[in-house]
C-alpha cells in the first residue's frame, strides 16, 4: 500500500476536491458539493505560459522541468514555455509526488 494520500483531481471553481481518489458520489470541498458536469475542465490554464527549469535537487530532480505557477507541478517546456497539461496526472507516480513535496521543503512556494 502507498504512503502517499491520493485525493480526487476534480476541481469546481479552482477548488480541489478534498474526498478520496475514485470516491463516489458528489465532488466536495468544505460545504461546496458539485457532479462531474459542474467541474472544472481538466485543462490547466498555465499551459504554454512562459516558464524556466526549477532549481535542482542534488540528484536532479525536477530534471530541467519548471513549475507551473497555476497547478504546482513540474512540466516539461517548449522553446521557454510550459507544455501543454492537465492539472493532475493520473498516472502519477508516488515518487513523483515525493520528490515534488521535497523539492518543496527544500524550495518552498
Amino acid at each position: 500500500m502507498s504512503g502517499v494520500m491520493q485525493f480526487c483531481r476534480s476541481r469546481s471553481g479552482g477548488r480541489r476536491c478534498t474526498r478520496p481518489l475514485g470516491h463516489a458520489g458528489l465532488h466536495r470541498h468544505r460545504t461546496i458539493m458539485w457532479a462531474d458536469a459542474g467541474a472544472d475542465p481538466a485543462h490547466c490554464p498555465g499551459s504554454d505560459e512562459p516558464g524556466e527549469p526549477a532549481v535542482r535537487l542534488a540528484d536532479g530532480f525536477p530534471d530541467g522541468r519548471a513549475l507551473c505557477p497555476v497547478c504546482l507541478r513540474f512540466i516539461p517546456l517548449d522553446d521557454g514555455r510550459l507544455v501543454a497539461h492537465d492539472r493532475s496526472d493520473a498516472d502519477e507516480t508516488d515518487a513523483e509526488t515525493r520528490r515534488r513535496r521535497e523539492w518543496f521543503n527544500a524550495y518552498g512556494w
